[in-house]
């Protein structure tokens, strides 16, 4: 299995810093679009059970729905100040928080079911497979994986145009800070995911969003 790279690379480092100072006002920054409900409907289809791994959890939202089926939940997130309000959003004692960077972070144990949110579009296209072996490492042989995220960027985000994946965005004081954006196609990025041998279904809903769902590559593709 290829482990993640180390997180040296400044624009990451920056990510995180944005994700640091936005926690007192993520709701203001939530994308007002159709397609949300299509989401949790999906994800309500989908099933959790068992013990789950939410990466990025960012404030607590996904991990209180996860919470109404799942036997725990371990939430992981680089940034302390979302854990804070992840913890006191959500204060039960199935969870267990813990701080660290995605990008180098290695689990401890095996999953029923993955879970992350809006989080996938913030990893680098050169760090895809590495992430997706990850994802692999941390399911059991019959685990699943859920994830749902957008493919929005404003035009004053792209700092470098559109075929790049940084994007600059600020906070409600004007700050700025670049970070990963990656605006995947829902077909592409099936097709990417069957390459690497998951089996996993990509579907798009109204509005920027769209949902994937689906269980571990085989054991000979690993």
């Amino acid at each position: 299995m290829r482990k993640p790279k180390p997180t040296t690379d400044p624009l990451l480092a920056e990510q995180i810093a944005y994700y640091r100072a936005i926690a007192p006002e993520y709701e203001d920054h939530v994308i007002a679009e159709t397609g949300a409900s299509e989401m949790i409907a999906a994800l309500d289809a989908f099933g959790v059970t068992g013990h789950v791994l939410e990466l990025a959890c960012g404030p607590g939202a996904w991990t209180e729905r996860l919470l109404e089926h799942a036997t725990s939940v371990t939430a992981v997130d680089a940034a302390p100040e979302m854990l804070a309000r992840a913890k006191a959003r959500v204060g039960d004692d199935r969870v267990r928080f813990i701080q660290a960077d995605l990008f180098s972070w290695t689990p401890d144990r095996r999953y029923d079911v993955v879970f992350f949110g809006f989080w996938l579009s913030h990893v680098p296209l050169d760090r895809f497979d590495a992430f997706w072996a990850v994802i692999a490492s941390c399911l059991e042989p019959a685990g699943r994986v859920f994830f749902v995220d957008d493919a929005y960027r404003t035009p004053d985000e792209l700092i470098e145009g559109e075929a790049s994946s940084t994007i600059r965005r600020r906070l409600n004081d004007g700050t700025a800070y670049r970070a990963v954006k990656v605006p995947h196609r829902p077909a592409d990025l099936e097709a990417r995911l069957t390459r690497l041998g998951w089996r996993i279904r990509v579907v798009p809903t109204a509005g920027p969003f769209y949902w994937g769902a689906g269980t571990v590559p085989r054991a000979d593709s690993r």
